[in-house]
């Protein structure tokens, strides 16, 4: 039988494979942009399941970047999909000028 960490380890692993198996595959930005962030939960669970311990003297600082890491995930991806949206706004200016027989 596996152990508790073990199975998360696992997890962990898939998950980030996952991810990198959308940001490799996949042309459209919004799906790269959510395969890193699969990406990173993956790195998440992974440092979550070394630092797990089954005494009480855990390891915080794993836990400590965890934290750390998620809260610059969330900033990094609102940034992201800013950009993401801003582009697209220009873009479809743009072709709209272009469509635009007036011209």
């Amino acid at each position: 039988m596996m152990a508790q960490d073990q199975i998360y380890g696992i997890a962990a692993v898939l998950l980030f494979c996952t991810g990198l198996y959308g940001v490799a595959a996949r042309p459209e930005t919004l799906r790269r942009i959510m395969a890193l962030n699969l990406m990173g939960a993956g790195v998440f669970l992974f440092f979550v399941s070394v630092a797990w311990r089954e005494t009480a003297t855990a390891d915080a600082v794993p836990h400590a970047m965890v934290l750390t890491g998620i809260v610059v995930a969330v900033s990094a991806t609102s940034f992201a999909l800013g950009m993401l949206r801003r582009l697209s706004g220009l873009d479809r200016k743009s072709r709209e000028e272009e469509d635009d027989p007036t011209r």
